[in-house]
């Protein structure tokens, strides 16, 4: 039995109801915006973090990874804990908890404290971000306003990152490290305050009972994977616990199948990613997520180091590629109505392609507005694109029972192919750096030449990443805009404006 807020016409349309709605959409929106941006803001303060707490070399990704490894493995148990003990309060849970994990970190005072306060991060944000999307699906039912709210939560989503590295650039630079975690805090709180007042509650599932076997098998089994990635760049891929890491991580990835195939309550149920559509959505999000932040992380470095930008112009250098998403989502959320996801995903994919390819042009004299900017508004544009369809797929004809756990795995998906794809394009860039210099020792300014070979090497594979993601949507997703049955994440194209509102209407409307 889920139990919702009352739907209805007199419910859909009371100007009091628009705007508690409007305000709920903030909240929601603001609490996603912290997630998503907190996985890339310490990219750009890294330096001075590893600095200031003597972080090595071979340990600072834990920086990022901390965070997205224990978001990305926790978040469908988020999922389930959120549709049990209802969505509203594990929300303001997590933000609660996140604003202390944020402050533990901003207050760091060893590598051991960040780390374990980023992987404390991602745990609240494991339970906060499932129930987010979960209250978003039940809070806007009519599909014009579901439309609109798809885009704003799709811009969001999509441009956090981006928007991480801006505002982890200004803080650097003006202020301190730690008020890329500090600055959390106050956020946080604010919005579980506002949460208590504006959104309703929301619970799907009468039953009880949690997969601890599962979170802990697909937990462990997904670390192991990572540090083999990270072990691979310093002892090889042929190395003997390389290949000892990688072997435990597939043993425990096909043990975490089998528990969740025998679970009575089963963290990951397997009816949720067998819907064919759903389970290409959720595939192309994998790949997409192993696409991206290595690509941010390469692009950081390149322009503090080749380009040599401060902290605050290496911020701004990435706002193109904010804006780009958020102009993609919001074309996009007017066309999925009359397009349909497929197409849009489709199209999208192919376009942030094209930017990536451009990426891996990129040399030591590229200048930023002929080389850079062009390839971070076409593989902006075309991610905004991806996102809006992508996350509304991902929920079509779920039952209500399971919305956290596949609104989980929208966000899981993407975190885990970010831990991933970090780790890995991070070891693939410094092997091929590391042999450009063996292969041309005798060429002048070898190393800096030697580290932009590397990052273009990591975007190639970000790009066959991004190319497994268009073939993924093409084959397996075959819902067009007259095929998405009704249920959470569900438009039906018959009851959707012919001309619908911009996207600003999702915010604007209710406050008139």
């Amino acid at each position: 039995m889920t139990t919702t807020s009352p739907a209805g016409p007199a419910a859909t349309t009371h100007p009091d109801a628009s705007r508690r709605r409007a305000w709920a959409l903030v909240v929601i929106a603001l609490a996603q915006l912290m997630i998503v941006l907190d996985a890339s803001v310490v990219i750009v303060a890294l330096p001075s973090a590893q600095h200031a707490l003597h972080i090595s070399a071979a340990d600072r990704q834990w920086v990022m990874t901390a965070y997205t490894l224990s978001f990305g493995t926790l978040l469908l148990l988020g999922g389930r804990i959120a549709d049990y003990l209802g969505r509203r309060r594990t929300f303001v849970a997590g933000l609660l908890g996140f604003a202390a994990a944020s402050a533990l970190g901003g207050l760091a005072q060893s590598a051991a404290m960040l780390f374990a306060a980023r992987a404390l991060q991602g745990a609240f944000a494991a339970v906060m971000a499932p129930s987010a999307l979960s209250l978003l699906t039940t809070t806007f039912t009519e599909p014009r306003e579901r439309a609109r709210a798809f885009g704003v939560y799709g811009a969001v989503a999509g441009s956090g990152a981006a928007i991480g590295l801006v505002l982890g650039g200004g803080l650097t630079q003006f202020a301190s490290w730690r008020w890329t975690l500090l600055i959390n805090a106050p956020i946080a709180l604010v919005t579980a305050v506002a949460a208590r007042r504006v959104v309703a509650e929301s619970r799907g599932g009468s039953g009880r009972g949690y997969d601890v076997a599962g979170a802990a098998t697909v937990t462990g089994a997904l670390f192991v994977l990572v540090y083999g990635f990270t072990t691979a760049g310093t002892d090889g891929w042929t190395a003997p616990i390389t290949l000892a890491l990688l072997a435990a991580a597939v043993v425990g990835l096909v043990a975490f199948v089998a528990v969740e195939l025998r679970s009575a309550n089963p963290l990951l149920p397997v009816r949720v990613v067998l819907e064919r559509n759903r389970g290409g959505s959720f595939l192309a999000s994998l790949f997409v997520g192993c696409a991206m932040l290595g690509t941010f992380l390469f692009l950081t470095y390149y322009f503090q180091g080749t380009l040599h930008y401060s902290a605050i112009r290496t911020g701004f250098a990435f706002l193109p590629f904010s804006l780009g998403i958020i102009t993609g989502a919001t074309v996009s959320s007017r066309l999925l109505p009359r397009v349909g996801p497929r197409a849009l995903m489709v199209t999208g994919l192919v376009v942030a392609l094209a930017g990536m390819v451009w990426f891996t042009r990129l040399g030591v004299g590229s200048a930023y507005l002929v080389h850079v900017l062009p390839a971070e508004l076409i593989a902006a544009l075309g991610m905004g694109t991806t996102f809006v369809p992508m996350s509304s797929t991902a929920l079509v004809g779920v039952d209500p029972a399971d919305a956290g756990v596949a609104s989980a795995l929208v966000n899981t998906t993407q975190q885990v192919g970010s831990t991933l794809g970090t780790a890995l394009l991070n070891t693939v860039a410094t092997s091929a750096t590391v042999a450009f210099v063996v292969g041309h020792r005798t060429l002048p300014g070898v190393a800096r030449v030697a580290q932009v070979h590397g990052y273009t090497v990591g975007f190639t594979v970000s790009a066959g990443f991004l190319l497994a993601a268009a073939a993924t949507a093409a084959l397996l997703v075959r819902a067009g805009r007259g095929d998405l049955a009704p249920g959470p994440g569900a438009i039906e194209p018959a009851d959707v404006l012919a001309e619908p509102e911009p996207l600003e209407a999702a915010f604007a409307a209710a406050f008139d």
